[in-house]
């Protein structure tokens, strides 16, 4: 039996992270994993998921490249090639963790992990061999999330026909036809992807509009730019009567009482993810959990069971790579005795899409704030009147702040537009800081930039806006 202050049982983002803070920080790490470090951010996510985007971007643009004096030869597309791109981009990111864990110090066990006491994990390598590990400080459990189909409807996934971003990512070929369920980040960004390479895409959401989440005009507008790229969007609408064939899915929705028939090659879930908290010991030891199925957790990170902590998607939303990584790094210096911790602010978590547009948030949506009753002013700038945005060609979209009306206090942050996911940083530093929109103006902004938009935004609700 080895012994180390902690151990992690899960290599994601939230438990990488987590483990090279606490490795900084003095201890002895170990982190379980069963594939390669990174988990599915890495490898079956985030990265290789904004790779394919990168192909469907370029793709977009030859496109249009004769607006700009560039005209290309005969463009073939190939989304076989980018998936194999973006398989190795996933790899070597994987292979950059591996490197930072050699560089702090941390063992990897390569395995699955189960707790079987409060200071131990055994360990069950792919040979079947079981070894156990003793944690003198903390266990951390970031086992992640998993894709799930949706059996109720009819949509069991088979990975053929019926299938999840999983599937998706090593396909060879992008098909003729595909039917997106779900119109979250995941459903959009896949959208974009197979639409840029040839697809006929059709969206189906509950929901009433692309990215429920996201504020009312951003999802107007995100479905304004898809519908002018062809791609079909059917929101509010009620799936039935599926019928998965050998080559294809048949399928009707129902939009407001007309129900009308769908027939793709394939259909890819993209309607929410689970947990992964089974067969990890978490039940035999006790540990509290959300009616939701997720581990309950204080700002320490920790569990009911004392000694048990838990980051990242299984303790609960939002299911984000950078929110798990800061409660990663919240865990380890709590656990470090750390005199001046700071929590992570659950209200103040960037949203992030990376779709073209591209549509990022931060705080409270138009929506949240008329359901709380709480007052509010807006300030919005488009991208039609940036000369950034202009010279790039990319003038969809714009920037909407939401500000306290007495104080200036920034409520919220919505962007739809190029470059959305880079340029809402300034917005989350600035409510994390507590800066009202006029201390956001006061800072100047370079030109030509798209962050001139910001800057613009904030003049709006002052009554000073210049360029539009």
């Amino acid at each position: 039996m080895a012994s180390y202050d902690v151990i992690f049982i899960g290599g994601g983002p939230a438990g990488y992270v987590g483990a090279i803070r606490a490795a900084q920080l003095g201890m002895s790490v170990a982190v379980v994993e069963r594939e390669g470090l990174g988990g599915t951010c890495v490898l079956w996510g985030c990265i290789p998921a904004k790779a394919l985007l990168e192909s469907a971007s370029i793709a977009e643009k030859v496109k249009k490249g004769a607006e700009f004096g560039v005209t290309a030869g005969d463009v073939k597309l190939d989304y076989g090639v980018a998936m194999k791109r973006s398989r190795s981009v996933s790899n070597q990111n994987s292979k950059g963790v591996e490197f930072l864990f050699k560089k702090n110090k941390i063992t990897w066990i390569k395995g699955t992990g189960r707790i079987t006491a409060k200071n131990t994990v055994t360990v069950k390598a792919a040979d079947g061999k079981e070894e156990k590990h003793d944690a003198k400080k903390a266990i951390c459990i970031c086992t992640g999330s998993r894709v799930k189909g949706l059996p109720q409807a009819g949509l069991e996934l088979n990975k053929t026909t019926i299938i999840s971003s999983d599937e998706a990512l090593t396909l060879e070929t992008a098909p003729k036809t595909m039917a997106i369920i779900g119109a979250g980040a995941v459903g959009c960004e896949f959208a974009d992807v197979f639409a840029a390479f040839g697809t006929q895409v059709t969206i189906v959401e509950v929901a009433k509009q692309l990215l429920p989440l996201e504020d009312d005009d951003v999802g107007v507008e995100l479905a304004r730019a898809f519908k002018k790229r062809g791609i079909t969007l059917l929101t509010s609408g009620k799936i039935g009567d599926v019928k998965a064939g050998k080559n294809s899915v048949k399928f009707s929705v129902d939009v407001a009482g007309k129900k009308q028939e769908v027939e793709v090659e394939k259909v890819l879930v993209a309607a929410g993810r689970a947990a992964n908290v089974e067969d990890i010991g978490i039940k035999e030891l006790g540990v509290a959990m959300t009616d939701r199925g997720f581990i309950k957790i204080n700002e320490r990170m920790e569990t009911s069971v004392k000694g048990i902590f838990a980051i990242g998607d299984v303790a609960g939303p939002p299911m984000l790579a950078h929110k798990g990584e800061r409660e990663g790094i919240v865990f380890a210096e709590y656990l470090a005795g750390q005199p001046h911790v700071h929590n992570v602010n659950y209200g103040n978590i960037p949203n992030a899409t990376y779709c073209h547009p591209e549509v990022a948030s931060v705080g409270m949506t138009e929506r949240e704030l008329k359901e709380k009753k709480i007052p509010y002013k807006i300030g919005k700038f488009p991208f039609s009147a940036n000369g950034r945005a202009r010279t790039s060609g990319e003038t969809d979209g714009f920037v909407k702040i939401i500000s306290d009306p007495q104080y200036g206090e920034i409520l919220g942050a919505h962007i739809i537009g190029a470059h959305a996911t880079e340029i809402i940083h300034e917005l989350a530093v600035a409510r994390e800081n507590e800066f009202t929109v006029e201390e956001v103006e006061l800072a100047i902004h370079a030109h030509p930039t798209l962050s001139e938009a910001i800057a613009e935004a904030t003049l709006d609700t002052l009554g000073k806006m210049i360029n539009f």
